[in-house]
């Protein structure tokens, strides 16, 4: 009897059939997801309760769901961001649990750059406008000048100040374990967070997140930002508080921000109904070279795992 591995990502090999065939050549039984879309608790239990392992995305694999399949043996995450497993619990099944955290920080990196070029230029509302035959030039701003403060130099981070020092730009780093050797190797000043808001003019988050869910920039984070500075999250939902967000950007504290990652998915909250911000639904991994390549990886990965 074949293994059964659950693959839960609804879009799972839209990129290329390597990952499904690496898992048939491995002689895997493939339990697909037949949603289309992010499994809940109870949907993950029912439609896994033979499986071994998951190719996971980011369903809620908690205790309970744990409990419920008595064979797990390995969660292979495609991605890096492991909020969605309880890795504690995880743990003391006996449940080995892998991501992959070298596969997304290109794309990010480069969605990074694509979101500030956008918020400098006004490209989607200039796009907007034309597509309601509207002709209407929207004055902008260079990047030439700008002060980059990154929060989080973990992979992606490294890369996006690499990107940007490339670029001219002076950079600024908070971290809170940094790296002084390569900071110092590429003219990376590391700051305090404090220091950080009130200086950059642009300000793009690569955290995790706190442990305890609270926001790492909220209204007191905010208030102390630049006038006029854009912010950019690619990271977590739930790293910035929307609401506070919000009222920075209505009342114009912030001149722009570009949101990729929201505490509720699909998000159709407030921010939706104003013009100075850019909203896009988790894109941050989303290029295909990128993609295939985490699916192939999360799937070696799952494979690894099980041979032990």
């Amino acid at each position: 009897m074949k293994t059964k591995v659950l693959v839960s990502p609804s879009s799972f090999g839209q990129c290329g059939i390597e990952p499904y065939n690496l898992l048939k050549e491995n002689c895997f039984e493939i339990v697909p997801n037949p949603f289309g879309r992010k499994l809940t608790e109870n949907e993950v239990i029912d439609i896994a309760k033979d499986c071994t392992g998951i190719v996971a995305g980011v369903e809620p694999l908690t205790r309970k769901v744990m409990d419920s399949l008595p064979n797990l043996r390995c969660i292979s995450r495609v991605g890096v961001g492991m909020d969605s497993v309880d890795l504690e619990y995880a743990k003391q099944k006996g449940i080995t649990v892998v991501n992959t955290p070298d596969g997304p920080t290109r794309a990010v990196a480069e969605m990074t750059l694509a979101m500030t070029m956008s918020l400098l230029r006004k490209i989607p509302q200039a796009h907007a406008n034309l597509k309601e035959k509207i002709w209407g030039k929207e004055i902008g701003n260079l990047l030439v000048g700008k002060k980059i403060g990154i929060i989080g130099l973990g992979r992606i981070g490294k890369m996006v100040a690499e990107i940007f020092r490339s670029l001219g730009n002076s950079v600024i780093g908070f971290d809170l374990l940094p790296d002084q050797k390569w900071a110092e190797q590429n003219n990376v000043i590391l700051s305090d967070i404090d220091n950080l808001l009130k200086e950059a003019d642009i300000i793009t988050l690569h955290v995790p997140g706190n442990n305890d869910k609270t926001a790492v920039i909220g209204l007191l984070e905010l208030e102390k930002c630049k006038d006029g500075a854009f912010l950019i999250n690619i990271s977590r939902g739930g790293v910035v508080d929307e609401e506070a967000l919000y009222q920075a950007l209505k009342s114009n504290k912030l001149k722009g921000a570009a949101v990729d990652v929201f505490t509720k998915e699909p998000y159709d909250g407030p921010l939706c109904e104003l013009n100075n911000v850019i909203l896009t639904p988790h894109l941050g991994s989303y290029a295909s070279e990128g993609k295939l390549q985490m699916e192939i990886d999360a799937v070696n990965n799952l494979i690894q795992a099980l041979r032990k």
